[in-house]
């Protein structure tokens, strides 16, 4: 199945209409006609199956057919992660967390982050399509930048972790982290979190965590701590 997305469709949708671009790619590229069916979902989890009523280059005319709900995970995997130096790495990053499982992703600027911009509009359209190419119906909330006091400060969950190579005592997330909770891991910069940042974590009552032997970088640790959520809800 190939999966679209419209993020203006809803239950009460009967027919819609589609970019020029969207539209372009439909009939041109896909050489779809009136009467082919689509699967489209509006990242809410809800999955329309359409057919063209009009296959237009310019302007694609689609009706809906039917929709079905999908159900949420049991549980909710939130991570706030550094930007780290090239943009590439936490692109793949978004990627691939998002074809794993995650439900919000929030950067947070560190003492030792040397990237504090983003791009966000690129970073949605990655979290887009990474939702399409795996067949997921809810598209991952992208947060604006904040710094990881502020974060600290309004952070509220079941479970709040942060890992870190700091030598203070601490457990593995995965024999820590729990099934169906509401989890958020941070995961510092290159040059990890500052001792300063870890102290004000654990007086904040986040649970210090490792992520294995070995010292991992950014993207790499944010992959491996959303992998290791995914399993412990298997």
């Amino acid at each position: 199945m190939q999966l679209f997305y419209d993020p203006n469709l809803d239950i009460k949708t009967r027919d819609f209409y589609v970019s020029k671009e969207e539209s372009r790619h439909l009939v041109k590229v896909l050489r779809k006609k009136e009467g082919d069916l689509l699967h489209f979902t509006n990242g809410k989890g809800l999955l329309f199956e359409v057919t063209v009523a009009i296959a237009d280059i310019r302007k694609c005319q689609l009706k809906v057919l039917s929709h079905k709900k999908q159900s949420k995970r049991k549980y909710r995997l939130h991570l706030a992660v550094a930007p780290t130096k090239m943009n590439d790495r936490y692109e793949w990053f978004l990627e691939k967390a998002t074809e794993i499982g995650i439900d919000e992703i929030t950067p947070i600027i560190c003492d030792h982050s040397e990237r504090k911009v983003i791009k966000k509009e690129r970073f949605e359209k990655i979290l887009i399509a990474a939702m399409k190419q795996s067949l997921q119906y809810y598209l991952p909330k992208l947060n604006d930048v904040i710094s990881y006091t502020d974060f600290l400060n309004t952070a509220t969950s079941d479970s709040i972790y942060i890992a870190n190579c700091d030598e203070v005592e601490k457990k593995s997330l995965k024999n820590s982290v729990s099934s169906n909770e509401n989890t958020i891991i941070l995961i510092g910069p290159e040059g990890d979190f500052s001792a300063d940042e870890i102290q004000r974590a654990l007086e904040n009552e986040c649970k210090p965590v490792s992520l294995g032997g070995t010292r991992l970088r950014t993207e790499t640790a944010a992959i491996v701590a959303c992998h290791t959520v995914a399993l412990a809800n298997e």
